[in-house]
């Protein structure tokens, strides 16, 4: 058999319009497109004059963005598919579906395995391709997509009705894994893939250096967020539980990197403590790199979750984390020197242990040590071979890189 053919479906993938989306996809496809011949859909959602009305809604910033891009060494699709603001849930599925259709003569006999990244709609529309194309699925899960929106009614009715009829079903973590096999996944079919780790950018490196270049004194003592500011991800928990503590220890700072809905209410905690509160909005990645070697501690106070990168991150930063005990959390804060966890939602016990790690002292090529895991190219080696056996193909990392030349999507 020749290099195996993959076809990539998700909408978290970034774009001309949000090129710093989802960078978790785009390291671990640009990775996996050096062993295979990796095409990609984007789908974009879609509704009449989304452009004109929809406001901050994501429909209405991608309105204008072209249906082809490129993406390192990859060629994107960005079809539309129609989406039903607030209700859409009930629907998303089949008209994500629906807007792959075209597709389905392009690709009939040109691909081997379809990978959906997302449960639903992602993963549900990739195994209604799949099945029109005559090849296997398989559906990456991320955390989010299992542990909220597959609670939803709807999406949960239309999630027991196609995804246990996947080949293959990843998840991110132990847990979420599990909530795949409520689901009506055959345990045997759920398979174990972590994140990678870009380690050229996260890895213990100068802090001085770091927080000189950020304007962080070196006296202070500093805590991080990083991600999307969503009340879902404890900002609001956050922000409760620093100003609580910060009272009582004057040389203790917030920085805050991302951008989102709690924006403002971040904002307005900085307006309220002037140079203790940071509020640096979206960035790079090599500035979250940055932002993690000035820091102290992260926190990422989630409702719930995946294995989130972040965490990854600055345990490869060498950097320790106090986070909430929900999804694959505990199997990266396994020991106590790499951070603490508390209960989702509970602001005492998240102040308590900030204002405890905050003031730890540790050595960072340990937390480094052990709490590091392998980096982007050996997470799409073990996405690679579970597309492989999905597909019945043969497993080797000595394929030509075909990312330059895969087929257009």
């Amino acid at each position: 058999m020749g290099v195996l053919r993959a076809l990539a479906i998700t909408q978290l993938f970034p774009n001309a319009v949000e090129p710093l989306f989802s960078p978790f996809n785009r390291q671990q496809f640009s990775a996996l497109s050096k062993l295979c011949d990796l095409s990609v859909i984007a789908p974009v959602p879609w509704f009449p004059a989304a452009g004109a009305i929809a406001g901050g809604t994501r429909a209405g910033r991608l309105a204008d963005l072209p249906k082809r891009g490129r993406v390192d060494d990859l060629d994107v699709a960005n079809p539309r598919f129609l989406h039903v603001p607030k209700v859409g849930h009930w629907f998303s599925g089949p008209l994500y579906a629906a807007g792959l259709l075209p597709h389905v003569r392009k690709y009939r006999g040109k691909v081997d395995v379809v990978l959906g990244a997302w449960a639903y709609p992602d993963g549900w529309a990739a195994i209604a391709l799949a099945k029109l194309l005559g090849v296997p699925a398989v559906i990456k899960l991320h955390g989010s997509d299992i542990n909220v929106v597959a609670k939803m009614r709807g999406p949960r009715m239309w999630l027991r009705s196609l995804l246990p009829s996947a080949e293959r079903v990843i998840a991110v973590s132990r847990r979420l894994g599990q909530e795949a096999v409520a689901l009506g996944v055959d345990e045997q079919r759920v398979e174990v893939v972590f994140n990678g780790v870009d380690q050229s950018r996260f890895s213990p490196g100068d802090r001085g250096a770091a927080r000189a270049a950020l304007g962080v004194a070196k006296e202070r003592r500093q805590i991080l967020f990083v991600g999307n500011l969503l009340k879902s991800k404890g900002v609001a928990d956050l922000l409760a539980a620093f100003e609580n503590i910060a009272a009582k220890d004057e040389l203790l700072d917030l920085a805050l990197v991302g951008d989102g809905p709690q924006r403002a209410a971040c904002e307005q905690l900085a307006a309220r403590m002037p140079g203790r509160v940071r509020v640096a909005g979206a960035v790079p990645l090599s500035q979250v790199a940055q932002w993690m070697t000035a820091c102290d501690v992260l926190s990422l106070p989630s409702w719930n979750e995946g294995t989130p990168n972040v965490v990854l991150e600055a345990l490869s930063a060498g950097r320790r984390v106090v986070a909430s005990d929900v999804g694959g959390i505990p199997d990266l804060l396994c020991t106590p020197e790499l951070g603490e966890m508390v209960a989702a939602r509970d602001r005492t016990q998240l102040a308590g242990a900030l204002a405890r790690a905050a003031g730890q002292k540790y050595d960072p090529a340990e937390v480094a040590r052990l709490g590091g895991r392998g980096d982007w190219q050996q997470s799409a080696r073990d996405l690679y071979a579970v597309l492989a056996r999905a597909a019945a193909h043969p497993v080797s990392f000595e394929e030509p890189n075909l990312g330059q030349t895969a087929k257009s999507a």
